[in-house]
């Protein structure tokens, strides 16, 4: 699952730049690197829109079931995948199909369907190991994220599917976010907010299926969730927010590639804990900030 055990004992030194030069010396890193690259920004871009929209549950769920989609694959004899973004498209239009209360209230239902689907996918995947005749030694990379079996055709793969669902968020960027902010006003505008809202979704299942090839099937929030709420946590600016979601989201993923090269721990352990520490410092920061300027306004309050 990581570089030690393939390439020899590699190990991090005080060289920075013959460390950097170890992490591109291998045609798989180089690929791990692309995927993760594209990952990132997808994930980035799509998960602030997701954030915002308060569809992390959803988002989740949807990487969920791409398990379930690359363990049938693989017990069939295909591309894993082919069975990420087959499972997790069929599952976002599910989630579409769903009917959702004004203004964003009352979700009960909605998040019950979606609980369902994520149990069954769960255990839809498990039966799908259990009738695979080989040895299916991906199980864990299918969970918790791998890049020893990145392929060129899983890089270029990614590509266009990355590149599609940044085309598809482009168009439809600035109407979902007058339906984000306020949904009622944009229907009465006439903004297709239903039809907006399930070719999101389809974008979301794309996108976590492709985050999912990462981070695992489990570990998806690290990048769909954690720079973006660690962003949004920073400033409410939304051209702000949405740039610093993707830096964090890149810088998020090299260190978590990086990190799992040097080790012998999954890259998804990685990544979610650089995007955990990531969240904390926002967090902790906006408090701080908050609390020195209070300080601050207290004797001009005073004095005045």
């Amino acid at each position: 699952m990581t570089g030690p055990a393939t390439v020899g004992q590699t190990r991090l030194s005080w060289n920075l730049p013959g460390d950097l030069h170890q992490l591109v010396a291998y045609h798989f890193m180089v690929n791990a690197f692309e995927v993760g690259t594209v990952t990132a920004v997808v994930a980035g871009a799509i998960g602030w829109f997701m954030v915002l929209r308060r569809q992390s549950f959803a988002g989740h769920t949807l990487a969920v079931v791409a398990f379930p989609g690359a363990a049938g694959a693989i017990w069939l004899g295909l591309n894993a995948a082919v069975g990420y973004f087959g499972f997790a498209a069929g599952a976002a239009l599910v989630f579409a199909a769903l009917p959702r209360s004004p203004s964003g209230k009352g979700f009960s239902e909605e998040s019950a369907v979606i609980g369902t689907v994520q149990a069954m996918a769960l255990a839809a995947g498990f039966l799908f190991v259990s009738l695979y005749r080989g040895f299916l030694d991906s199980l864990t990379g299918l969970l918790f994220g791998s890049f020893l079996g990145v392929t060129d055709g899983q890089v270029l793969l990614v590509a266009l599917v990355g590149l599609a669902s940044l085309a598809a968020l482009g168009l439809m960027a600035r109407p979902l976010f007058f339906a984000t902010v306020d949904e009622d006003v944009a229907r009465a505008r006439g903004v297709p907010v239903r039809l907006l809202s399930t070719v999101f979704l389809l974008v979301l299942g794309l996108a976590a299926a492709e985050v999912s090839q990462v981070t695992g099937s489990l570990l998806v929030f690290a990048l769909l969730v954690m720079p973006a709420a660690a962003a949004q946590q920073v400033t409410a600016r939304p051209g702000w927010s949405f740039t610093l979601t993707v830096l964090l989201s890149l810088v998020v993923t090299w260190l978590g590639l990086a990190a799992a090269y040097f080790s012998i721990y999954p890259v998804g352990f990685f990544v979610t804990t650089f995007g955990f520490a990531t969240y904390l410092l926002a967090v902790g920061s906006r408090g701080l900030l908050a609390r020195r300027g209070r300080q601050v306004r207290g004797p001009l309050v005073v004095a005045g």
